[in-house]
């Protein structure tokens, strides 16, 4: 008997539609997501409040402070100690001074631990001051009524 050659025939899908909507969710999730400093760090429990609610409307120039209960000061992933904040602050300063802004048009967030010192975060706001920022606000967590 004879066996006859057959070339045995590859059927490959076009996936260039599954590669597109692959693309397209990414560009949509990237848009959804914020890319900012001021995503809360894990190790800050915010003290509940019933007066607390969020804010009308975004700040423009927000800089996120987040004191731990430790006494150090995260600034964008960084810690820092209260003494050394000033002269990342005057960093801030000279940036905004490059863009054509003043430090008294930012807001300085101040996210203190529900543990740490009121007497570290008022250290803190006169440092800020010192740096010649003015505009301030305090986070803490809505209560549930």
């Amino acid at each position: 008997m004879r066996i006859k050659n057959q070339k045995a025939t590859i059927h490959e899908g076009d996936l260039t539609p599954m590669i597109d909507m692959t693309f397209q969710l990414i560009a949509f999730f990237m848009v959804l997501i914020n890319f900012t400093d001021t995503d809360p760090d894990q190790r800050i429990q915010l003290p509940s409040s019933v007066l607390a609610k969020p804010p009308d409307t975004a700040l423009d120039i927000p800089i996120t402070l987040q004191l731990t209960k430790e006494g150090q000061v995260i600034i964008g992933g960084e810690e820092w100690t209260i003494d050394d904040v000033k002269s990342k602050l005057t960093s801030e300063k000279q940036f905004l001074e490059y863009q054509q802004k003043s430090a008294t048009d930012a807001t300085v967030i101040v996210r203190a631990d529900k543990v740490a010192k009121t007497g570290l975060v008022q250290k803190l706001v006169e440092v800020c001051q010192e740096a010649g920022f003015e505009k301030f606000a305090l986070r803490a967590e809505q209560e549930q009524l």
